[in-house]
C-alpha cells in the first residue's frame, strides 16, 4: 500500500488534539501496536450493513469524512462507524452514520491510483465527544520539517512478519516506476485511513493510505 498526499485547507480550530493522548512507539500498522482506546478520535471504520469493515477513513468535520477512492464507497450500501476501537467488543459507545453523498476526485485513476481521494458527506452531523473529533488538514503553506513524527492508523495486523520498502527507489521497484509519483510515499497502512503528522502538539492529516 502507499499513501497519497493531501493538500487541503486547515479545518476549524479545535481539530487534531485528542482528549486521550496517543502512545506512539515508531512502529507500523503491520507489526505495529494496539492503539490506546479513543486516542485517534478522527479514525473511522467504513463498513457494509452487515458490519464488515473494508476501509478506514478520517473525520475532517462534523459532516465530512475523507477516504480513498479505491474503497468504492456507495451511499445506501455502506456506513461510517465512529468511536470504535475493538471491533470484537460490542459495548463501545460507537456512532453509526449513513452517507448521503460520495464525491470522488474527478481525476482519480484506478490504474495508477493517482488522486485516490473520496469525500463522504454524512446524512447527519456527528456528535463531538472525548472519543470523536476531527483531524486538522494541512494547507499548502504548512511546513513539516524532516524528522516530524508521522503515524498511520487503522485496523491492520500487529502480529505478522512483513516489511514494506520505504526507500523511494525500492518503492518504485516494488510497485513499478509508473505507479509511484512525487506525491506518494511508501508505508504500510489500512486502506483509506489517514497519515497524520504532529506539529506543535496538533495532528494534521497529510495523506491517505492508497
Amino acid at each position: 500500500m502507499f499513501l497519497i498526499v493531501l493538500r487541503l485547507c486547515v479545518c476549524a480550530l479545535g481539530c487534531g488534539v485528542p482528549s486521550t493522548p496517543p502512545q506512539v512507539s515508531g512502529l507500523k500498522i503491520v507489526n505495529g501496536q494496539n492503539a490506546v482506546s479513543g486516542s485517534w478520535p478522527w479514525q473511522v471504520s467504513l463498513q457494509d450493513t452487515s458490519g464488515f469493515h473494508f476501509c478506514g477513513g478520517s473525520l475532517i468535520s462534523q459532516n465530512w469524512v475523507v477516504t480513498a477512492a479505491h474503497c468504492l464507497v456507495t451511499p445506501g450500501r455502506h456506513q461510517v462507524i465512529l468511536s470504535e476501537h475493538d471491533r470484537q467488543f460490542n459495548a463501545e459507545p460507537i456512532q453509526v452514520k449513513s452517507i448521503s453523498r460520495a464525491i470522488t476526485h474527478p481525476y482519480y485513476n484506478s490504474q495508477n491510483f493517482k488522486n485516490d481521494v473520496t469525500l463522504l458527506k454524512l446524512s447527519s452531523p456527528v456528535q463531538i465527544t472525548s472519543r470523536v473529533s476531527s483531524v486538522c488538514l494541512a494547507s499548502s503553506s504548512t511546513s513539516f520539517p524532516s524528522g516530524t513524527r508521522c503515524v498511520t492508523t487503522g485496523w491492520g495486523k500487529t502480529g505478522t512478519t512483513c516489511e514494506w520498502p520505504h526507500n523511494p527507489a525500492q518503492c518504485k521497484q516494488y510497485w513499478g516506476q509508473s505507479r509511484i509519483t512525487d506525491a506518494m510515499i511508501c508505508a504500510g497502512g489500512d486502506s483509506g485511513g489517514p497519515l497524520v503528522c504532529q506539529s506543535s502538539g496538533v495532528w494534521f492529516q497529510l495523506g491517505i493510505v492508497s
